[in-house]
């Protein structure tokens, strides 16, 4: 056996398998910090609530940074597979699920940082009306545009790449990549009615519009950590049949 292309397989089932424990990573630390969050970040008082439940909100800030680094990750680890095939589409997957890496990293300052601010806010008494309260809503405009919509394009940017190369060249089946695809498509939808005010954060109807790609994710962590991609679909293409040139399809 070639020494060369042996070594050219394992790698590639390898980065499969923590690509998918990386996916299974980021979307459990993501789905997880809602409950641990609970309605902190809207109750009425919610200063007040937030100084009173630092344990949560510490551990809804570790999620969140687990969920950067993850997604991060992703792209990261894709890449060395995604440039045999379209070198552009690569490092477009690996920059955008960086990028959105980074923000969910400062998303989880972001509540570290309100954390303190609440903190400071009891100490001093819980005035009424104060810097305070003007800090509160500046760290909760930045948060909420961070969450619902800087962190859910960069990631669909992302992902739509990655999902263009696995789907093009058969890297995994396409009624994976397909359900993927959509399931990118109704995030977009819901990352854009949010922007627009049509919808709340993070509420139902987003929740719905997100549900398919969370699965989706899911059973595509189970595919790469099971079975890994499928790189004979390229190697085992008819002569008659062209590769296509993916950087095009965007």
């Amino acid at each position: 056996m070639n020494s060369i292309g042996y070594w050219s397989r394992w790698t590639d089932r390898q980065t499969a398998t923590v690509v998918g424990v990386l996916f299974i990573i980021g979307t459990v630390s993501g789905v997880l910090m809602f409950p641990v969050l609970g309605n902190l970040l809207t109750a009425p008082d919610r200063l007040t609530a937030i100084a009173a439940s630092e344990g949560r909100m510490i551990v809804a800030s570790l999620l969140k940074f687990v969920m950067g680094v993850a997604c991060a990750g992703i792209g990261l680890a894709l890449y060395p597979v995604l440039r045999k095939y379209s070198g552009g589409l690569a490092i477009g997957a690996a920059g955008f699920r960086v990028i959105e890496g980074m923000v969910d990293i400062l998303g989880a300052l972001a509540l570290v940082t309100l954390l303190a601010l609440s903190q400071e806010f009891v100490e001093a008494g819980a005035p009424g009306s104060s810097y305070f309260q003007t800090a509160d809503a500046l760290i909760s405009s930045g948060m909420g545009w961070l969450t619902n919509w800087a962190m859910l394009v960069t990631w669909c940017i992302g992902a739509l790449m990655y999902y263009v190369v696995l789907y093009q060249f058969r890297l995994v089946p396409r009624w994976l990549t397909v359900w993927g695809l959509v399931g990118i498509g109704l995030t977009t939808i819901g990352a854009v009615l949010v922007l627009f005010n049509v919808v709340p954060g993070f509420g139902p109807v987003q929740m719905v519009l997100n549900l398919p790609i969370l699965v989706q994710e899911m059973v595509l962590a189970g595919w790469l950590i099971a079975r890994g991609f499928d790189t004979r679909a390229v190697a085992t293409r008819p002569a008659t049949e062209p590769a296509l040139n993916v950087s095009h399809a965007l």
